[in-house]
This record gives C-alpha cells, structure tokens and sequence, in this order.
C-alpha cells in the first residue's frame, strides 16, 4: 500500500507560475503546468487587439491597426473609471497585442468580457478574458523599464507601452462627466 502513493509523488500537476504573473504562458497548452483562468478579477485582457506596428506580418494589408482611442474611452463610459490600461509592445506569441485594463470592480471587469467578446474592432472578433494579473509591476520586465533589455520584443516578460496623459485625461474627464450628469460623486 505505502508503495502507490511513493510511484505517483511527483506527477501532480502543479500551477504555472507564469502563467499567475504575466496572465500568458509562452508555451501556451504545451506547457506542463496548469494555467487557471480566473472566475473573478478586475483586470480584462484583450488578446491581440493591438497591432504592433514591427510586427509587419499581423497585417497583410501594409495597414498599421492601432487601438482607437474610441475603445478606451467606451470602457470607462460603460464599466467604470479605467484604474489601469495598458498595451503589451512585445512581438512573442503569447503577448503579441494584448491590451489589459484594471476596472475599480470584478462585477464590472465580468459584464465588459462578456459584452466584449460579442464585438468587432477593426474588422476582427475582440476576444476577452479576466486576467490574474492585478499588479503590473511584477509582470514587466525591469530591463526593459531600464532600457537594457536585450530580447527586444521577444522578451517573455512586458513590455507596456502605457497610454498617453491626453488619453488618460480625456478617460478621467469622460467618467466626471458621466458622474455629474447622474448626481453622483
């Protein structure tokens, strides 16, 4: 009896690390270890949103496909002030184009995947998901931060091209706005 629980120590599944930090796995279904999708978190992933402009083969067309300001500004509109955004400039696979958004409330994060993923953004299905991650910092990668990072865009960690003051300002304005037009504060 004590013999079976010795043959299978080992053989467990166990989480993925990475998967839990950066909320992609570079090996994808490959990978060895359990990758979790969270049932609840503030932070949406759009997946492949963004187009990279040095990523010439996203698009067949020549067509640089940025993410319009239009998109952000209907999420703090519909679901809450926007905490966080922000675009992952890598070329890999597995972070290629990803846009994350931190919203104040998981109620709210859940209503815009699912209202989400039954959308069109430039001539393409807009596929959304809760992410794990919740504190970006442990998710970027600090050489890139530092301008050191020798793996360019194919670095495994990411690295973000935060949005612009103007952008953010304009979410900020939108969101007083909406709030003063219903008497709230």
């Amino acid at each position: 009896m004590a013999e079976y629980p010795a043959s299978i120590f080992g053989t467990e599944k166990v989480n993925c690390s990475f998967d839990f930090k950066i909320g992609a796995c570079l090996h994808g279904d490959r990978c060895s270890w359990l990758h979790h999708k969270p049932t609840f978190s503030q932070t949406i992933a759009l997946l492949n949103i963004y187009c990279n402009p040095q990523n010439a083969s996203q698009s067949a067309d020549g067509l640089r496909c940025a993410v319009s300001d239009e998109v952000f500004i209907e999420l703090g509109e519909k679901y809450g002030e926007v905490e966080e955004m922000n675009v992952c400039d890598n070329l890999g696979d597995h972070l290629v184009g990803n846009v994350y958004f931190k919203l104040p409330r998981e109620e709210d994060a859940e209503k815009a995947v699912i209202d989400l993923n039954n959308r069109w953004f430039n001539g393409q299905p807009i596929h959304a998901e809760l992410s794990p991650v919740t504190d970006f910092r442990g998710a970027c990668c600090r050489q890139y931060e530092m301008g050191e990072c020798t793996r360019g865009g194919f670095c495994n960690f990411m690295h973000l091209k935060p949005i612009s003051r103007e952008l953010r300002r304009e979410l900020c304005g939108q969101r007083r706005k909406k709030l003063s037009h219903t008497g709230r504060r």
